[in-house]
């Protein structure tokens, strides 16, 4: 596991006795391995827990956790509590390394998770607000891409565990189809393979847009900047959305970019809230990222009034878009 983590790319910590910390006992069993479990910690400093557990589980919880900073600490080779039961039509689908995964159902019976898949615990709140670093969320693509290289699976035996739990788990708090699709990006190329070097040099995103716009109370809006869909077929984007709009003191704006998939299916970016202040208030939305060939970047603002009975909408009156992007090849 180490060998094929580190040839991934990653930052590798091993954790003291991590390779003999595990679970694994008579009747419960470690392998044979057929996945790779996504998880987030819903907490912040969850070392000591992953390692040690709680009191009503024992640790390890997890083979690996991810810090924000994109190093992950390898915290077993062996058996981690992490997984719980299995849905087993889950576990048929990636056993199949379907491309469908269906939500996990209770009726279908279960299997041991904590036998058959890896675990990654990716420090996290997991309650939407909380951004996944673009380092972190980069060496989580990687962390699963460098299991499947190492074992031979496709980008479809990466699931979350909102997949797999039949007990309602939420984690993780991105997309897993997103995810799928950059593990698939890079287990199309080499375990070295990194796509800002053989990328172009980055184009410039430059969009403007002066006609007046309304924002109806507590309704999320799409922005056109020029026109609706503002970027596709990226592999990293640095995007900034600057707002004019005037918001009276005591109100906000709420901005955040999203992408529209091909089937009208969408992955929004966390929400970013600005202040109404005197006079025009320009509000700033950041997001970096990447996004498909077949999907398209958007923006979407919200305006809420001081108070609850304030029906008035609001006017933007002008709106930026502007960063770097590397085209997809």
């Amino acid at each position: 596991m180490l060998a094929a983590l580190r040839a991934e790319g990653l930052d590798v910590v091993e954790h003291p006795g991590w390779r003999t910390h595990s679970r694994t006992a008579p009747g419960r069993p470690w392998g044979p391995v057929h996945g790779v479990l996504i998880h987030h910690t819903a907490g912040r400093s969850s070392a000591a827990t992953v390692w040690g557990g709680r009191s009503n589980l024992p640790g390890p919880l997890a083979h690996g956790l991810l810090a924000k900073s994109g190093v992950v600490t390898v915290t077993s080779a062996g058996r981690a509590n992490h997984a719980g039961p299995v849905a087993k039509n889950a576990f048929a689908a990636v056993l199949a390394e379907s491309a469908k995964h269906p939500r996990p159902s209770v009726a279908s019976g279960t299997v041991d998770g904590n036998t058959c898949f890896y675990g990654l615990e990716i420090e996290n709140l997991g309650d939407g607000a909380d951004p996944y670093p673009d380092a972190q969320y980069d060496a989580a693509v990687r962390w699963a891409a460098a299991l499947c290289r190492a074992h031979g699976w496709s980008a479809h035996s990466a699931v979350g565990h909102k997949e797999t739990s039949v007990e309602g788990k939420p984690d993780p708090s991105f997309d897993m189809h997103d995810f799928r699709r950059a593990v698939a990006e890079r287990l199309a190329h080499g375990p070295d393979w990194n796509p800002l070097e053989e990328s172009d040099m980055p184009s410039t995103l430059g969009l403007y847009d002066d006609t007046p716009r309304t924002l109806r109370p507590g309704a999320w809006t799409t922005l056109p900047v020029e026109h609706t869909d503002l970027l596709s077929g990226a592999v990293a984007y640095d995007a900034l959305a600057l707002v004019t709009v005037k918001a009276p003191v005591g109100s906000t704006v709420q901005g955040r970019f999203f992408h529209v998939r091909e089937d009208g299916t969408r992955w929004q970016s966390g929400i970013v809230e600005r202040a109404g202040t005197t006079g025009d208030t320009f509000a700033d939305f950041g997001h970096k990222g990447s996004i498909g060939k077949k999907e398209k970047l958007r923006l979407e603002v919200v305006y809420y009034p001081a108070t609850p009975d304030d029906e008035e909408p609001v006017t933007v009156s002008a709106a930026r878009v502007r960063g770097l992007y590397w085209k997809a090849s």
